[in-house]
């Protein structure tokens, strides 16, 4: 059973901010892809079809973290400067167990903690 919980999230390609909102207090966690820089020179050294592969795969893998905390909510924001957001709502679209959480995408710019926080209180208000 779903707690009357709201989640905020902003995220990009390599880095989601989990923000829990729960009686005017955001408890935040972080999800980090495994996907690196590093990764990418390396695997463009290497191959770059295999390079993709693994970028593929790691996104994948990070998505799928996000997917996991998102089913704990009834409302959720997700919001960031990529278009990170977009594919994750896109993922989540075509599975029938998020068809009953409200989930919302916004633009935003990078942002502090502090603003993501204020971003967050905001909206859920």
């Amino acid at each position: 059973m779903k707690n009357n919980k709201h989640l905020g999230i902003w995220m990009d390609h390599s880095n989601a901010y989990l923000m829990e909102l729960k009686n005017d207090t955001i408890v935040t966690n972080n999800v980090v892809s495994g996907f690196t820089h590093q990764d990418k020179v390396e695997g463009l050294h290497k191959s770059e079809s295999l390079m993709h592969n693994k970028e593929q795969h790691e996104q994948s893998g990070y998505y799928k973290k996000i997917a996991d905390a998102i089913r704990e909510y009834q409302k959720v924001i997700l919001f960031g400067p990529t278009s990170a957001k977009s594919e994750l709502l896109n993922l989540l679209s075509g599975d029938h167990l998020f068809e009953n959480i409200n989930i919302e995408i916004k633009d935003t710019d990078k942002m502090t903690e502090t603003q993501m926080h204020a971003f967050v209180r905001a909206y859920f208000k």
